[in-house]
């Protein structure tokens, strides 16, 4: 395959990655203004992100297991074009059903497309070229995480042909049918073993994870009654039945989804609920700021999205930092800086919150955001590089996967979890659209800015007890150093 056909087949892989984050990320700004255009209750509002995330997270290492025996190149393709399909449906939705289905479908497709990037690129590549490749996606996800919630935001505020929001989705159009038209140019390439698929497995867990997550997004009904607490002990309850479903499987020689080897000592474990905990932190944080400014000093969407370009701007450095310098010199500790720096930003910005006033724009609100900018990307590169160092070579798939679905997960949760302290604070009922505006709204609308990054400070402090447990020794022979660095230099980028 000759050297200029297969650099261009890698920038078509980078754009369809690129595809996925900016979808990840653009309803942390255009959220709100959706809501207001298409109506429907105020929990409508974190299912515009929970209905991509949550199907992307649970599917995509069935998605990987599809390109390991159809081809890579063939399952790629039919998720990209049923992702610039989902995308039109999205920009045609005309209520918040239409919409949260049709992101639902878009997960889906992400799900299918993401996990054969890597194999591709191995196919085409190797030796110092395969790491000239791979060392070119950590940029690119960094750059694509910065440009999506300030691209959402004056793509919105232009309101090209009317369009307002819906033309973030059509963007898709001409992105996907560009990967489309090119993507003859990938080689086909699938697994030399083809593993079956676990349909059961794959059931159970979809059932198992719905159920667990579901009441938490809506917040739909009243938490001290037993039956929405009975919905997600049932989720857990099925997720038992899958973890036990895995081992069988594994215990006799088939294909399972996960490594049932990776839970055998605490730290894997603890690696899963440290980037739960973690990104909750992260993906909620960032909609509560959009929902405070557009509902208190309404703060245009366009204002709104480069409000967290300081944010962006910082994250992105201090990876390119982390992998370059310091966690080869510091290793996990440089976990704990970005714990440390994390915890100041959202400290200053509780004090920014405090301060006031609830009707004038927080000027000193982007400092406190640069500071948890720093702080999350210097946790990131460093987390995924322990998490998976930890790891055993023929575990590191299923590792990979594991930790990005558990990325997605906590995305999910943290969009529910902080907007749900959000709008408790503000009085709007989750069943309820919101209407009101006025001073005791922004007041409201500041007040619970303020309680939802203190809870976001609790949670960075159970985000460090798990990462201290990450540091267990682990029982038998030491891992050999995680072949795949890939996984450590594109993990942790994205939001939800």
């Amino acid at each position: 395959m000759p050297a200029r056909r297969r650099w261009a087949a890698l920038v078509i892989l980078l754009i369809a990655e690129a595809m996925n984050l900016l979808d990840s990320t653009i309803m942390t700004v255009t959220a709100p203004v959706i809501h207001a255009d298409l109506g429907g209750p105020a929990s409508a509002i974190p299912w515009f992100s929970a209905a991509y995330t949550l199907p992307f997270a649970v599917l995509l290492i069935t998605g990987g297991r599809l390109g390991d025996i159809a081809g890579r190149k063939r399952v790629f393709r039919i998720g990209v074009a049923g992702f610039v399909a989902a995308s039109v449906a999205c920009a045609l939705a005309a209520s918040p059903a239409l919409l949260i289905t049709a992101r639902a479908a878009q997960g889906a497709a992400a799900a299918l497309v993401i996990p054969q990037t890597i194999g591709l690129i191995r196919s085409m590549f190797d030796g110092d070229e395969l790491a000239r490749a791979m060392g070119g996606i950590g940029p690119v996800m960094g750059l694509a995480a910065v440009c999506g919630p300030v691209l959402a935001g004056v793509v919105t505020h232009a309101d090209l042909l009317g369009s307002s929001w819906r033309a973030v989705f059509f963007v898709n159009v001409p992105l996907g049918l560009g990967v489309l038209a090119a993507s003859p140019l990938l080689r086909e390439d699938r697994s030399a073993r083809r593993p079956r698929l676990d349909l059961v497995g794959t059931a159970l867990a979809v059932l198992g994870m719905g159920l667990t997550v579901h009441p938490f997004i809506d917040g739909g009904g009243a938490w001290g009654s037993p039956r929405p607490w009975a919905v997600p002990a049932a989720g857990l309850a099925v997720l038992a039945v899958f973890g036990a479903h895995q081992r069988h499987r594994g215990a006799r020689g088939r294909s399972a989804l996960v490594e049932t080897g990776l839970f055998r000592d605490r730290g894997f474990p603890a690696a899963l609920a440290a980037s739960v905990l973690f990104f909750a932190v992260i993906n909620g944080l960032m909609m509560v700021i959009v929902l405070q400014l557009q509902l208190g000093p309404h703060t245009d969407v366009r204002s709104a999205g480069l409000t967290l370009l300081p944010w962006s701007c910082a994250m992105a450095v201090s990876s390119w930092i982390a992998g370059a310098r310091l966690v080869p010199r510091y290793g996990s500790r440089v976990m704990f800086a970005g714990l440390a720096a994390l915890l100041v930003g959202a400290l200053a910005a509780v004090a920014v919150y405090a301060a006031g006033p609830a009707t004038s724009y927080p000027w000193p609100l982007p400092a406190a955001l640069a500071a948890c900018g720093l702080g999350q990307g210097l946790f990131a590169v460093a987390f995924f590089t322990t998490a998976l160092h930890r790891v055993r070579p023929h575990e590191t798939g299923s590792a990979a996967g594991l930790l990005n679905a558990a990325q997605q997960l906590g995305g999910t949760l943290g969009v529910a979890l902080l907007g749900a302290v959000f709008f408790h604070a503000v009085g709007v009922s989750v069943t309820a659209t919101i209407t009101t505006t006025g001073t005791s709204v922004a007041d409201a609308a500041l007040h619970g800015a303020r309680n939802a990054f203190c809870a976001a400070v609790t949670a960075l402090a159970a985000t460090g007890v798990a990462a201290v447990l990450m540091h267990r020794p682990r029982r038998g022979p030491a891992p050999a150093e995680c072949p795949d660095r890939t996984v450590k230099s594109r993990a942790g980028y994205g939001g939800s």
